[in-house]
Order: C-alpha cells, then structure tokens, then sequence
C-alpha cells in the first residue's frame, strides 16, 4: 500500500477569505460557474448585485444564471458587463426555505436549484453556488453528483476567522453522527481544501474533543486519532483541539462530527454579534465615548471588518462529484460575490484531485484491515 500524493501548494495570501488574487490566477483559461438565481432571502436581487461584484474580481469567470429568464434580465441590464458573460437558464420554480429534501428531491425538478446542479451534472460549469434551502441543496447534490469513490458521506466545510490565519471546520451540519472512518474522510478532504484554499502546503490536522488528554473523548473520536496519526497517510495531525482552541488557531483544520460542529458555528456566530453590540453600546454611551469612538475611527473600521461574516461567506460540499457551495440565505451581494469568489477559486484548483489520491490509501487500509479480520475469524 503506497502513501498518497500531496497536492501543490499556492503562494500569496490577498483576501483573508479566499488567500489567493483570483483575477491574477484565473488568467490563463475561462471557467463557469452555475448560479442559483432563486435561492435565498433575498434573491434574485442579491444574486444578481452579488454577481456584479464577482464579476469584477474574477475577470476569467463566466456563469450559468438559472431562474426565471424575465425576471433575471430585468435585473441584469443595469450591468452590461455582467450580461455579456451570463447564460440564462430557464427554471421558473423556487425552493422554499421550510421545505424538507425528500420533497424538494421529488418535486423540486423545475427549480433554479435543480438547473444550477444539472449544469455541473452535465459538466456546463465547474460550480455551482446557491444561497438556497441546504437540506434542499445537500439532497439534491447527493442525487444528481453523487459522492466520490471511497467518501460515504459528504460534509460541509467552513471558513473560520482565527487569531492566527483563516481555519477550515468540517462537519458543520451535513451529518449529524459521524463514525471515526467518517472523521478521517472529513479530515482528508478538508486537508485538501484547506491547503487549496489559502496556499498552506501542510496544514495542521486536528480533532475536536472535550480535552486534550488522550483517553478524552467517545470511542469514533480515539479510534479516527489512531488512523490520522499513521505516517504514510501524509497528515500533520496535531491530535485533539478544544472548543476555544477554534478561534486561538491551534489547527488550521479542525474535524467534528456535523451536530457539534453547527453547533460550534453558530455560537460563534451568536459571540460575534454579542461583542459587537457590547462594542457599540460601550462607544455611544456617553460624550466622552463617542468622542473616543471618533479619534479612534480607522481602528473601529478595521475590527468591524474583520468581524464582517460576509468576508467569509461560503460552506463548501466537499465529497461529491462536482463543487457545490452554500452561502448563507439571508447574506446581501457582498457575502454572496465572497461565495461565487470562492467557488471561482476552488474550481481553479487541484483539490478534488488530492482528496481522491488520499481516499484511495485510506479505502486500500480499510480492505486491508477487513482481510485480516476474517482471517482471524
């Protein structure tokens, strides 16, 4: 059994959520990205608002904008630019927000989902973006890309905003148990989007547990600790990682089960909103503060940038056959530009590949381990 091959590692760090100049790398060949022109709380019109801003960051983008024709043209002729890189792809139907996947899977075949997903099925566009239902939008992936040789379940991965560098956080919702062959999968492949996402050529692998101490944490959790820590699978494993080691950087990946990792996100979303209203209550509460606010302006702009959770809008489904990413439903354009942005950039890149070098080892290891098993039997 040989050991798998790393991917190529990417230099320079431009955009703290993506880590790459997407116009400087794209340069060299189009690429298309299929667009859900219905999906999100706000869409079509932030779709197209969105679009117009990726455009102009990804100059070597062209896209495959599915919804309903009219309604999208309208919004598309204040952006000239744009609609000449657009193809109109008629799906009149929406998805709604509370509807469950099973009926989205049965009913849904007419939707702007669908058609965007169909345009990747088909190999139209190397992506597909979509603010859309996520159980709507997993299923529907699931059924029409299928999952990759050797992953049995496909995850969603997230970008989170550390004291260190931007980590990678997968599972965030798509499975909510996971056993411990599961959290290698989610391991190795949010290894290779990390190192595809911002250029790190040997990204730190850990494990998110209640401590750090070995005997910490169930049995799926040890028992993927003893498979990642294995040389010849060609991972940095740090081993465990706490909750609040997260956000102090102490892995540039980190591996959960879908349950824990949502749960994760959204109270560090929660947090987030917490300190900025703390923040603002304690800079208007008297003269003296605002006064404070006033002189120290430049500094107050750059935190609430960087707390901005439009800069890194974007859940990836990693694991499928074909690039799906999930933006936040109720994000305006510039959250949703920052997910076709990073659609753009993994579509650029060689991860998909590395994922299936490394699926390979770890599928060999398992038919190993099950032959020696029954010769034991």
């Amino acid at each position: 059994m040989t050991s798998p091959v790393g991917g190529t590692p990417r230099d320079g760090y431009t955009n703290a959520c993506v880590g790459v100049d997407l116009g400087r790398d794209m340069t060299n060949s189009r690429i298309t990205l299929a667009i859900d022109g219905y999906g999100g709380d706000h869409a079509p019109d932030s779709v197209v608002a969105g679009l117009a801003r990726a455009a102009a960051a990804v100059p070597a983008a062209d896209f495959v904008l599915c919804g309903g024709s009219e309604a999208l043209k309208a919004l598309l002729a204040p952006h000239a630019a744009l609609a000449e890189r657009v193809r109109l792809v008629e799906a009149p139907d929406r998805i709604a927000g509370d509807t469950k996947p099973s009926q989205a899977v049965r009913n849904g075949r007419r939707s702007s989902m669908w058609a965007a997903i169909e345009a990747v099925e088909r190999g139209e566009a190397a992506a597909v973006v979509s603010a859309g239902n996520t159980g709507a939008l997993m299923g529907m992936a699931l059924l029409r890309l299928r999952p990759m040789t050797g992953v049995s379940r496909p995850a969603i991965a997230a970008t989170w905003p550390t004291m260190k560098r931007p980590a990678t956080v997968l599972d965030v919702g798509a499975n909510v148990e996971a056993d411990a062959d599961q959290l290698v999968e989610f391991a190795i492949m949010g290894e290779a989007f990390h190192r595809a996402m911002h250029g790190i050529a040997r990204p730190g692998v850990a494990l998110l547990n209640i401590g750090s101490e070995e005997l910490k944490g169930h049995d799926s959790i040890r028992r993927a600790a003893q498979i990642l820590r294995d040389p010849a699978l060609g991972l940095d494993f740090r081993g465990y990682v706490e909750g609040d080691g997260i956000s102090a950087g102490e892995a540039d990946v980190v591996v959960c089960d879908g349950f824990t990792g949502n749960v994760a996100l959204k109270t560090a979303e929660g947090t987030a909103r917490l300190v900025g209203s703390f923040v603002r209550e304690a800079l208007t509460s008297g003269p003296a503060s605002r006064l404070g606010a006033l002189l120290a302006s430049g500094g107050l702009r750059q935190l609430k940038a960087r707390m901005d959770p439009r800069s890194v809008n974007g859940g990836v489904f990693l694991g499928l056959n074909g690039l799906v990413v999930k933006s936040h439903g109720g994000t305006d354009a510039v959250g949703f530009a920052t997910a076709v942005e990073l659609a753009a950039r993994l579509a650029a890149s060689d991860f998909r590949t590395a994922v299936s070098d490394k699926m390979k080892w770890f599928g060999e290891r398992r038919a190993d381990e099950r032959a020696r098993a029954a010769q034991v039997l």
